[in-house]
């Protein structure tokens, strides 16, 4: 999980916003009283000053109303002497002007010599007295930089203006007391400002440290971890949250247990089902596919997954899923090649909710080859069965038809007939004996009566027999070992097995032929091999020749009264001992039919 930067931290958040809050608060008061403040002290002093100049506007009326003779002061000398005590403080200078002449009648001691008499050049006093009002500024005194106010007042006599009072006051003093409440209330917002900070600070660990618990605990949580719990502060809403969190974290853990039981559970299941299962999201793609299922398609479990079903079992040239959604019925899936035969069967659920939205599919997978396999042998077995029964039958029911029609009266044709009838029964007889054989092989209950057998001594009796029973000009040929070789067999079906297979060689060989039997001893085993140089077997029907009623040439092998059992019985009753057949054969030079047996060296045969 990536890192959370300072700024982004709410912990610093919250001291920042704390702080800002406080910050702005203080601003919007500070600008509120400060500009209250600096109106309240202009105004105090102008208002000062505005009554010490209507004071002393009733002074100079009393002056320039009064009747002089020779021997009083002059008007411009009471005035002079009117102001020298008028200017003390924060006045800087203070000029009378007659109205009409705009001469000055009068100046403070401040103003600048020779003005008295000299007509004024301020446009505020002809405004003042032209207005009749007041005319104030302040203004910048370009000598030393200081703020000066100016004031000129009109001075009325009767209604009647008869002079202008001219006014200039240091107003400096305001603005430096206001600078100096400013640097106070700058320092005191600085200190506020830290101590907020501070109380800020504090404040937010004890609203972001049970938030930073529960970070922890959900970063814990994402690996698994559970067994963590967030310490519970206090039991305001964050506190509650916390004992939310806690329990939630309890309900989570009980169901991860739960999930995870369930997990393994299917996952089990999946594990050790035989059958192929896949799952798909709501799109068809694979989510979810066992071991079994990968093993039945032949691809790896990590490259299928997000692979569309209908890609997956080759069928997006013939369904979508769509169609699978649909389908009720399983569908026959056929991976058959000309070297092997491969089958499945595919059953396809559509998983919904409660609201009925396909939330994806499952596809259950068995492999019915071996199924499909015996099917077809099961229908050509009852084909077969049916066929060999019905020739024989149907041949008997004629000749018999033929002789009830009076045939049996002819001495010539009847002896014949009841002679094929015979031969047709006899060979009815031997198919019906080898089903029984097959069917008592293929019950569970079957089983061998085993005993120890010289096979050495016991395959030279049966090949006697042969020999001495032979029609045909056929030539009998030895490799048997001088020594005796015990193994443990049946000696009855040996003697069967044996029976079909030299039975085979003899029909096969051609006159003048020969047949060679033999015994080769291996280290657990004796192979047991009858040749002959017939007409061989062609190369893609050698697997073939064990399968009951499986005949290389049919025509031949009825008229030979063969019932094409005689191998598939062979092959059970060995394969029932231990050991196996199997045929090696050329075409046009002859076959070779061998069998093994288990086979154990006794110490006499290691000692020699």
């Amino acid at each position: 999980m990536r890192k959370v930067g300072f700024f982004r931290s709410i912990h610093v958040k919250f001291v920042i916003i704390y702080v800002l809050l406080i910050l702005v608060a203080m601003q919007i008061i500070g600008v509120y009283f400060v500009r209250q403040l600096e109106e309240t002290l202009r105004t105090n002093f102008q208002t000062s000053l505005k009554e010490r100049v209507n004071l002393l506007g009733y002074n100079i009326v009393q002056e320039m109303g009064k009747e002089r003779t020779t021997e009083d002061p002059s008007l411009e000398d009471d005035i002079k002497k009117t102001l020298k005590d008028f200017v003390t403080g924060d006045i800087l200078e203070v000029q009378v002007i007659e109205n009409g002449s705009l001469k000055i009648l009068g100046a403070s001691p401040s103003s600048s010599q020779g003005v008295v008499g000299q007509r004024t050049t301020e446009l505020r006093v002809k405004q003042s007295m032209t207005l009749e009002e007041e005319q104030s500024a302040i203004k910048i005194d370009q000598k030393n930089g200081y703020r000066i106010w100016v004031l000129s007042t009109p001075i009325k006599s009767d209604k009647k203006v008869i002079g202008a009072i001219y006014l200039v006051a240091k107003i400096e003093n305001v603005f430096e007391q206001m600078k100096t409440i400013n640097g106070i209330f700058a320092t005191g917002t600085a200190i506020a400002l830290s101590i907020t900070a501070v109380l800020g600070i504090l404040l937010a660990q004890t609203i972001t440290r049970p938030i930073a618990d529960m970070k922890k605990q959900a970063l814990a949580m994402a690996k698994g971890n559970f067994s963590r719990k967030v310490k519970v502060y206090g039991y305001d809403e964050i506190g509650t949250l916390a004992i939310a969190f806690n329990n939630l974290t309890k309900k989570l853990q009980e169901a991860q247990a739960m999930t995870e039981g369930e997990r393994r559970k299917l996952s089990s299941v999946l594990s050790y089902m035989t059958d192929g299962v896949i799952a798909t999201d709501r799109k068809g793609r694979v989510i979810l596919i066992n071991e079994p299922a990968a093993e039945m398609l032949n691809v790896s479990r990590e490259t299928v997954l997000s692979q569309p079903i209908v890609e997956l079992l080759d069928l997006d040239d013939t369904n979508t899923f769509e169609d699978l959604l649909e389908e009720k019925d399983s569908l026959i899936l056929d991976y058959s090649t000309k070297k092997k035969r491969y089958i499945l069967r595919a059953n396809f659920s559509v998983i919904q909710k409660e609201t009925g939205f396909v939330n994806g599919l499952i596809a259950v997978l068995h492999d019915i080859t071996e199924q499909e396999k015996i099917d077809a042998e099961r229908r050509e077995f009852v084909a077969n069965v049916s066929h060999e029964l019905r020739t024989p039958l149907t041949t008997m029911r004629s000749y018999l038809e033929a002789l009830a029609d009076g045939a049996w009266q002819d001495a010539e044709i009847a002896p014949n007939f009841l002679e094929v009838t015979r031969t047709e029964t006899e060979r009815l007889i031997r198919l019906v004996n080898d089903l029984l054989q097959l069917s008592k092989m293929d019950s569970t209950d079957y089983k061998l009566k085993i005993e120890w057998v010289n096979f050495v001594d016991f395959y030279d009796r049966i090949i006697d027999r042969f020999e001495m029973s032979k029609e045909q000009n056929v030539t009998f040929k030895r490799k048997l070992p001088n020594e005796a070789i015990f193994v443990e067999v049946d000696e009855d079906k040996m003697t069967q097995v044996l029976y079909n297979i030299i039975s085979n060689a003899l029909k096969y060989s051609p006159e003048g032929g020969l047949v060679t039997f033999s015994i080769e001893e291996e280290e657990d085993r004796i192979i047991v091999s009858v040749s002959d140089q017939g007409m061989g077997i062609p190369k893609e029907n050698i697997g073939k020749i064990f399968d009951r009623f499986y005949r290389v040439d049919k025509a031949r092998t009825r008229k030979l009264g063969g019932t094409g059992l005689g191998l598939a019985i062979a092959k059970e009753m060995v394969n029932a001992h231990g050991g196996a057949i199997w045929a090696k054969s050329e075409e046009g030079k002859g076959t070779i039919i061998s069998f093994s047996l288990p086979y154990e060296r006794s110490e006499e045969d290691e000692w020699s």
